[in-house]
């Protein structure tokens, strides 16, 4: 028996055929990184206008500080009980996820289209509810309507007037979707604040970097 293994391990050692398997897969190891497919940036929408707001520490915040930086910007109010929350919760993972990946370069900007009401104060408050790290996450509140107009004229996105409810309860209508904005202030995309949303944006926000050699 032991003579007949030995004969068809010779057979099978003299085959070329073991080899070149074995050789291939060596090769398809070495050259899988220079397989790899890395999409392409997002083009650019358009570009924002110039705009200075105001930050939870009452400082002013805006185009200056994020010129050069790749950021995710979001719409919420305080008080409202709807979607915000599950934007900021959204925010508050995409802030886990950049610095996991030491992604440190990249901001996170939350916009209230509430600001009578959602003061320096109160998005301190809020801001840390969802474990928000100032050096990386800001919430901006300001002149009504510099706010309004930011949105509606630079995001282009929908903004509501403030709608009373009653028992005390009001609502603003707003966009949902997360923008991603470039270092040079330019929009370059729109996206869900659900998983498969959030890992898109992740991704684009790699290519972006990607692009200007982050």
């Amino acid at each position: 028996m032991n003579e007949g293994f030995s004969n068809r391990a010779r057979r099978i050692f003299r085959s070329p055929f073991p080899w070149a398997f074995l050789a291939g897969a060596i090769l398809l190891v070495l050259i899988r990184p220079l397989l790899r497919f890395e999409p392409a940036p997002p083009p650019p929408l358009w570009t924002l206008p110039r705009f200075t707001l105001t930050d939870q520490d009452g400082r002013p915040f805006g185009s200056d500080e994020l010129r050069g930086r790749v950021y995710v910007a979001s719409f919420f109010f305080a008080r409202c009980a709807s979607i915000c929350p599950a934007l900021m919760q959204a925010m508050s993972r995409l802030q886990e996820r950049y610095a996991a990946a030491g992604m440190s370069e990249v901001r996170l900007v939350s916009i209230s289209v509430d600001p009578a009401a959602d003061t320096p104060e109160v998005l301190r408050e809020h801001g840390s509810r969802y474990g928000q790290d100032r050096s990386r996450w800001t919430l901006l509140t300001g002149d009504a309507e510099a706010v309004a107009k930011l949105l509606r004229e630079g995001f282009r996105v929908p903004v509501g007037e403030r709608e009373d409810l009653g028992g005390g309860l009001f609502d603003i209508a707003h966009s949902a979707k997360l923008a991603l904005v470039d270092g040079e202030g330019r929009v370059r995309g729109f996206y869900d604040a659900t998983e498969p949303g959030l890992d898109e944006i992740f991704h684009r926000t790699r290519h972006v970097l990607r692009e200007r050699g982050g």
